[in-house]
């Protein structure tokens, strides 16, 4: 797959001002402004040890008094939450591509590659940032990313102009294979920026990505996994755990810009094959898209009354979340109080499996009814010990502050040079997006439901 030589160029050119209409150029200007006060910010910039401002953060160093062990736990989280931040902000370059992939350890060298779906995935987690805690420096490097993926990996379909992909060669190449999952998180980014930047996405590129979406979908609410350019034709070879939940996830957060039947009944439709495929299974995949999309449904749930055509209950989907969430507390390991992987859903000491289960538990912790209150009970104590493990994973200092390694630390049962311990120190983009958001989830959970 040939890619453009300069990409990774600093000063290369980002794509933005590329819109026509006015509020986009509104806020090319916003990120010129912000990019120059990142730079003269210097050490107080995202990424520092201290937490961010803001109205809540200023009244609440206000109270007077000894911080509570919850008060002093959440602080960390902050810190931790805005170093990983930090992270994100420094490794997207100019031109809005970010430094995938890169070891802790200077004698190893990473393979390269990209992941156009990680790369939408850091957007997401930097945009539930950017909602909570608004930094400018935060804010430009949302529009590189989402510039560069707008114009380096979203086109039409070459036979359909009405839909559109996401591409996981650059559009300046040959095309060849569009994902399901890909048209799926580009929607969660897009709508995310579009949260903090009002006008800054466009909105009728959105509409042909979630036009692809359907088009991908059978009748019995599975989906194709892959479109390929070549001989115009999708394909369902190979399947992915998460393309569905990420799919629907993209097409509610759509809905709630363009209310459309369309998109929910294509969702509904997602997630109720998933519920029926899995109903009566006591050990199913962890799907921790599924339950956040579950999470955006409930939310919308109302919108299906005139939708007669779609035979999903809301019993169904609270019983399948409710199944995943068994399943995955099912397989927490019991590792000892004090231990370092203490919090940890693996006997591995990898961080992005305890982050994506979390994401998904702490979205499940929004919606289960009051007959699941014992299971939600359990949630809450594996939610605070897996974000106490995230925790003791991050690089708090040095140029990799805010960095999540692939595991809290190598395999003393196996060599230095095995596999697994050349990749224990690697850092990717999708590490540390999912630990900055399954920290964010955990507080912004009510306090009567993250204590």
């Amino acid at each position: 797959m040939a890619k453009s030589k300069g990409s990774l160029r600093a000063g290369a050119s980002t794509g933005l001002g590329r819109q026509p209409h006015e509020q986009w150029r509104w806020w090319v200007l916003v990120a010129v402004l912000a990019t120059a006060s990142c730079r003269s910010q210097g050490p107080a910039a995202v990424g520092s040890s201290r937490a961010p401002s803001s109205p809540a953060s200023a009244a609440a160093a206000q109270v007077t008094g000894a911080a509570t062990p919850e008060r002093r736990e959440r602080s960390r989280l902050r810190v931790a939450a805005n170093q990983a931040a930090g992270y994100l902000v420094r490794a997207c370059y100019l031109n809005g591509r970010f430094n995938y992939r890169i070891n802790l350890d200077p004698d190893i060298t990473p393979r390269p590659a990209y992941n156009i779906l990680r790369h939408a995935g850091a957007i997401h987690a930097l945009a539930s940032y950017q909602q909570r805690w608004p930094r400018p420096e935060v804010l430009a490097a949302l529009l590189r990313a989402s510039s560069y993926l707008r114009d380096r990996h979203v086109a039409p379909l070459p036979e359909n102009g009405a839909l559109s992909a996401v591409w996981s060669e650059d559009v300046n190449d040959s095309l060849w294979e569009a994902k399901l999952g890909g048209a799926g998180l580009a929607l969660v980014a897009f709508q995310g920026v579009e949260t903090v930047a009002n006008g800054a996405t466009d909105l009728s590129r959105q509409q042909a990505l979630g036009a692809f979406i359907t088009y991908l979908q059978k009748k019995d609410g599975s989906f194709y996994s892959k479109y390929f350019a070549e001989d115009e034709h999708r394909s369902d070879s190979w399947t992915s755990l998460y393309y569905p939940g990420e799919a629907a996830l993209g097409l509610l957060l759509l809905n709630r810009r363009d209310p459309n039947s369309k998109w929910i009944a294509t969702a509904v439709r997602a997630i109720g094959h998933l519920a029926r495929l899995r109903q009566g299974r006591r050990h199913v995949e962890p799907d921790h898209w599924a339950l956040l999309a579950t999470a955006q449904l409930l939310d919308s749930w109302d919108q299906l009354g005139a939708q007669e055509s779609v035979e999903v209950t809301r019993e169904l989907v609270i019983d399948h979340a409710a199944q995943i969430c068994e399943s995955m507390l099912a397989g927490l390991p019991s590792h000892p109080l004090g231990s370092p992987l203490y919090g940890s859903f693996g006997s591995d000491g990898r961080t992005t499996p305890t982050a994506t289960r979390l994401e998904g538990l702490m979205a499940a912790l929004t919606f289960l009814p009051d007959r699941h209150a014992a299971l939600r009970k359990r949630i809450r104590r594996a939610a605070e010990a897996g974000v106490g493990f995230l925790l003791r994973a991050q690089v708090t200092s040095g140029p990799h502050r805010g960095a999540l390694p692939r595991a809290i630390g190598r395999l003393a049962d196996q060599p230095a040079e095995s596999p697994f311990n050349r990749r224990a120190t690697e850092v990717r983009i999708d590490y540390v997006q999912h630990a900055l958001s399954a920290w964010i989830q955990f507080l912004e959970l009510p306090p009567e439901i993250s204590r």
